[in-house]
């Protein structure tokens, strides 16, 4: 089962963090939105399908996490959880530790934002690029 997560770029977008990934639905970002690869998303957590959530939320359910930027696709492998929550209103976040909240798509992630290939990233620095994230469970 899959689910796409459509999002843009911004001349903010740094991917600098050593343990987290995120995507956000905020349209506006900081430099200190270290870990943000992309802005105005079409979904948060919250806005997944039940039936992807209910596959996310096994114990040690495999989670595979496209991002995609043409072209470029960069693959991020994670863990599900029972714990996870999904219920963010705004944003998705990858982690390469086990720490859950609401926000927090997937855990014991294999990468962060810091390890995204400069060329992702330096593209990603565009209001007009689009990027997409294939969430496949």
């Amino acid at each position: 089962m899959s689910e796409e997560v459509i999002f843009e770029g911004h001349p903010n977008v740094q991917s600098l963090h050593p343990r987290t990934i995120e995507i956000t639905k905020d349209k506006d970002l900081t430099l200190n939105g270290d870990c943000i690869v992309g802005v105005n998303a079409n979904k948060s957590c919250r806005d997944l399908s039940s039936k992807l959530k209910d596959k996310i939320k096994k114990n040690h359910s495999f989670i595979e996490i496209e991002i995609i930027v043409e072209p470029y696709i960069f693959i991020v492998k994670g863990s599900g959880s029972e714990n996870l929550l999904l219920l963010n209103h705004d944003d998705i976040v990858l982690r390469k530790s086990n720490f859950i909240c609401d926000r927090t798509l997937s855990i014991n992630c294999n990468f962060s934002s810091l390890e995204i290939p400069r060329e992702i990233i330096n593209s990603l620095k565009n209001y007009n690029k689009k990027g997409i994230i294939l969430i496949k469970v």
